[in-house]
This record gives C-alpha cells, sequence and structure tokens, in this order.
C-alpha cells in the first residue's frame, strides 16, 4: 500500500468516525440518536396500554353509579303500623309507593297500584313460588295484547296484613322475578288514603 493510498484509507476512516460519534446539541450536549427509539417506546407505551383500561374503568363506575341510583330509587322503604292496624306507605322517591311482602309465601317487592284490577306476576315468579293452573286469559297492555292466565286462592301479604284468596295475574312481561304489582285483588280489602307522599291502608 502506498503512502497515498495509506493517506486516503486514513481520512476515509476518520469521516466514518465522525458520522458515527454522538452530535451535539444547541445546547453543548452529545445526543445518543440509537437510544431514541427505546425511549420513546418507554414513555409511549404505558399511555396506550392505561389509555382503554381507563375508559373501561371510567364507563364500569358510570354504570355501577347508575345501578345503585336505580336500586335506591326502587328499594322498599319502611312499612309504618299504627295501634289500631293502619299501614302507611311512603311514597318513593320516582313518586312511587313500593311495599315489601309476599305472595304464596314468597318475598316480593309490590309496587302497589290502585288501577291495576290484579296482583301481578310474572311467570319467572309463578313458576318460583309454585303458583300453577289459573284460567286462561289475555292481557292488554302497552305493547299489545299477551297471552297469561288468573290464578284464584293465592294467599298475599302486605307487612303485618295477609290475605288467603287473592287472584293473582301471571304472565305480565316487563316484571323482575322479585318484583310484583298489587292491584285491586288485594287492595279492594282495605280502605285507601293518599295523604300527601304517603298511603294509608286501613282495615274496613
Amino acid at each position: 500500500m502506498g503512502v497515498e493510498d495509506r493517506d486516503w484509507w486514513k481520512d476515509a476512516q476518520r469521516k466514518r468516525d465522525g458520522a458515527d460519534a454522538p452530535r451535539p446539541t444547541r445546547f453543548g450536549r452529545a445526543v445518543d440518536r440509537s437510544a431514541l427509539p427505546a425511549a420513546a417506546e418507554q414513555g409511549l407505551t404505558p399511555g396506550l396500554k392505561w389509555g382503554p383500561l381507563a375508559i373501561v374503568v371510567f364507563w364500569l363506575v358510570i354504570m355501577a353509579a347508575v345501578y345503585g341510583g336505580i336500586k335506591l330509587v326502587m328499594q322498599p322503604r319502611q312499612i309504618t303500623v299504627s295501634m289500631a292496624g293502619d299501614m302507611t306507605i311512603p311514597r318513593a322517591r320516582d313518586g312511587h309507593f313500593y311495599a315489601p311482602g309476599t305472595i304464596g309465601g314468597q318475598p316480593v317487592v309490590f309496587l302497589v297500584d290502585t288501577g291495576a284490577s290484579y296482583v301481578t306476576v310474572s311467570q319467572a315468579f309463578a313458576d318460583h313460588a309454585g303458583i300453577h293452573g289459573g284460567s286462561p286469559t289475555r292481557f292488554h297492555t302497552a305493547n299489545g295484547v299477551i297471552e297469561g292466565r288468573i290464578v284464584p286462592d293465592v294467599p298475599v301479604s302486605l307487612g303485618p296484613a295477609s290475605v288467603s284468596g287473592v287472584k293473582v295475574a301471571v304472565g305480565m312481561n316487563g316484571i323482575a322475578r322479585d318484583q310484583a304489582l298489587l292491584g285491586q285483588s288485594f287492595l279492594s280489602k282495605f280502605q285507601i288514603t293518599l295523604t300527601g307522599d304517603e298511603m294509608v291502608l286501613r282495615r274496613p
């Protein structure tokens, strides 16, 4: 190798070393470009991982709050009973009257409906409570006509009051298994008085 060849090789070596060396920034600090992808990945990956998870957690909290609010609104409030046996049901936050009771010995939450003809339950509750038989009938609802049945002589209780021979309508849709409408087949056994936010049931 001649002298010129050696000088050329050294110049090429210096240029290559200079290209590979870290370049100074405007503040005089060297920047290792090979470390940038790893640093960027470390900075972005947690955000990408926690972003969707945070959204899921947020909506779970919202749904839990809504569910808790519905349960709070529909939770039956305490029935008070006077010395004379009068039962007072307070109005719930949604404007309706709810009260605990039993149908066929099975616990249920009643929605008191003075405009309903019968105590009304779903087919699921009837199966659970062993309420069978009855006369086939049709119910005219806001969603159309549905098939159901009327079962006589079912024991129904509301608070301390019990009535043994109550007609119960079975087959209504839109009723949860642990809920029922308390209609006139039970309420007709009482005198009903509405006073402000209270409903009073009194034996005649």
